[in-house]
């Protein structure tokens, strides 16, 4: 029995490490979006796995009996098409979706159900921080006219899509001192992220609450159908001992 562990998250290096110290046979997999991926400390694979006949070939390949799908709740194309792969070919699956944010006292949230929407919360002359990644900024559509700043990881290939725009390079993990400097320093007035949850991007939440500075949400889109969902790594471990 091999276990697929897609990972890239908190949740998916904890339930590699989990499985591994369990002494199941376990399998990383790694998107490959970032030049320094953290180790998850278990045999790792990274890359796309080339469409739906490749990733059948890779189970296959592989002896993979089990998937968990601990990758970012917002990776919904990969989530899709792992989840109807595995339920036509009979390949136990599970994803680990941890739950969103919450606000409290002080939060000033609204939640956007796509990117498009968040133009009509930031006023004309605005500065709007995106901490969302660079994948899909162009789907920010409606943004003429404020000043747009987008958080990536690596350095950009070229320049900033965006008239009056600028890149924010800089590597997570941020602490709650990190990210009210540079909200500060930026000034900042509206707040962007996915409502990815998790302690990871917290501190950028916190921080908008000490400087009064207004956050836009981008709802996370549904499970699929029919999936089995947990919320924590010790369930997706849980499960996994149970196969």
């Amino acid at each position: 029995m091999t276990l697929l562990v897609l990972a890239g998250t908190r949740e998916g290096r904890e339930i590699a490490a989990g499985l591994a110290a369990r002494r199941l046979p376990v399998l990383a997999s790694l998107a490959g979006r970032t030049r320094r991926p953290l180790d998850p400390g278990v045999p790792v694979r990274t890359g796309g796995f080339g469409g739906e006949e490749g990733f059948r070939a890779a189970l296959r390949d592989h002896g993979i009996t089990a998937v968990i799908d601990a990758t970012h709740p917002f990776a919904e194309h990969i989530t899709a098409r792992t989840a109807r792969i595995c339920r036509e070919d009979g390949v136990p699956y599970l994803l680990v979706r941890r739950p969103g944010w919450t606000p409290g006292p002080g939060d000033d949230w609204t939640w956007i159900a796509r990117e498009a929407d968040l133009a009509t919360h930031v006023p004309r002359g605005a500065t709007v921080f995106l901490a969302t990644g660079p994948q899909r900024l162009a789907a920010f559509a409606g943004l003429e006219g404020r000043r747009v700043l987008c958080r990536r990881i690596d350095p950009a290939p070229g320049p900033f899509p965006f008239e009056e725009g600028q890149w924010v390079v800089s590597r997570p993990p941020f602490t709650l001192a990190d990210e009210t400097a540079l909200l500060s320093l930026m000034g900042v007035d509206v707040l962007a992220t996915k409502d990815s949850g998790g302690e990871d991007g917290r501190a950028k939440l916190d921080a908008a609450r000490a400087l009064g500075v207004k956050v836009v949400l981008l709802d996370r889109p549904p499970p699929p159908e029919g999936a089995r969902v947990v919320e924590t790594s010790e369930a997706a471990l849980q499960w996994a001992e149970g196969l």
